[in-house]
């Protein structure tokens, strides 16, 4: 049985203390400059989305990009924030070197800031 790999992630709210629901993300693949659009879902209740972001054939190595719409979000949830907002729209480039990994690409998310890492 092969082993096939996985992109998930999930958005914490930590200045509500809360998962971060009804925020959208994009997902794209780069190769060199070209992006090409691959996924636009929203998390759920829980911060996270309806299933991996990226499985199966389609889960290769190579470039990637999550882009989350962060300042939509933060402007739902009535978070008193500037025009224009510090964060708005937040990508994160990462690289996929081995496709029988699992990559979780959580993000952390206040007005002010955010953080990621490689989760399991």
């Amino acid at each position: 049985m092969s082993k096939t790999g996985r992109l998930t992630t999930h958005v914490l709210d930590t200045a509500l203390g809360k998962p971060a629901r009804g925020l959208k993300i994009d997902l794209y693949r780069i190769d060199g400059e070209a992006k090409a659009l691959l996924r636009n879902v929203s998390t759920n209740s829980d911060g996270r989305v309806d299933g991996p972001m990226l499985e199966g054939e389609a889960f290769v190595a190579g470039t990637y990009e999550l882009l989350f719409y962060a300042g939509d979000y933060l402007r739902g949830t009535g978070a008193a924030l500037p025009e224009p907002a510090f964060l708005d729209l937040i990508p994160l480039r990462f690289g996929i070197a081995d496709a029988g990994s699992h990559y979780h690409v959580p993000l952390l998310l206040s007005p002010f800031s955010y953080s990621t890492y490689r989760g399991s």
